[in-house]
């Protein structure tokens, strides 16, 4: 199988009100049933970016643990998305990401947005994950993360990377110039989706959700400023001829990440 159909839910987070935006997802994402094979969902999706991780948290399994389980078997798709989570003691912004058949896989954010004070509220991830899926490679990440390329490097190793946002509108121009940079040094499809409408700090968030080609080309991308579903089919025999023809990877330095 070498294609993949991917969608991204871009909406306005309604602040600190998980149970709203549940069941906003719930009416979105009922058409998707059958017909897509992953679904993405912004950073800190029931909540929004909030520095309040003691109030908002879920236990590693709590409610929209379950949703996200629950959403993963009713559509028959995967789903991923982030939220805060309290595990061991610390509060983690963690992406999970679940298969219909119940198996999941976690990604705790690595860069922490200092800027904002996540530094300060959070724990950071450590580990970087690669989800086997439909013979594609994928990589998560959440926000901050994209503005680190040694963390995203890819030696020939991943087929997708997934950046899940908060990221505001100031800095728009930003967010579309490293998703089309990290799609291009790695070779590799790159899927942002990012929230619209402003938070409960006031900061305006444009939306902007994308695909990108390992060519830096935008396969498909959602209008600034409003909610949309935004549905793209990847195809990885394009991919592979594409890097067997210009196969950048092979002449790629070696590094070693360390703690």
């Amino acid at each position: 199988m070498s294609k993949l159909t991917v969608s991204l839910i871009q909406f306005d987070i309604a602040w600190l009100q998980p149970g709203d935006n549940l069941r906003h997802l719930n009416r979105i994402l009922r058409p998707l049933a059958g017909h897509t094979d992953l679904i993405l969902l912004p950073e800190m999706f029931p909540t929004g970016f909030t520095m309040e991780p003691e109030t908002w948290f879920e236990e590693p399994e709590g409610p929209v643990y379950v949703w996200l389980h629950t959403v993963a078997g009713h559509t028959g798709a995967c789903i991923a998305g982030s939220y805060i989570v309290r595990d061991h003691g610390e509060y983690y912004n963690r992406l999970l990401y679940v298969f219909p058949d119940g198996k999941e896989v976690v990604y705790d954010k690595r860069h922490l947005f200092r800027m904002g004070e996540e530094h300060l509220h959070y724990a950071s991830g450590h580990e970087r994950v690669m989800i086997p899926f439909r013979n594609f490679r994928i990589k998560p990440f959440i926000c901050y993360d994209l503005r680190f390329p040694v963390w995203i490097r890819s030696r020939n190793d991943a087929d997708l990377l997934v950046f899940v946002a908060n990221w505001p509108a100031s800095r728009r121009e930003v967010w579309k110039t490293l998703l089309k940079a990290r799609a291009l040094e790695n070779q590799v499809y790159v899927a942002g989706v990012n929230r619209t409408g402003k938070d409960g700090n006031g900061i305006m968030h444009s939306g902007d959700s994308m695909v990108l080609s390992p060519k830096g080309e935008v396969l498909a991308s959602l209008d600034t400023d409003r909610e949309g579903v935004l549905t793209c089919v990847l195809d990885l025999q394009e991919l592979q001829q594409f890097r067997e023809k210009f196969p950048v990877h092979l002449d790629a330095d070696d590094f070693t990440l360390f703690e």
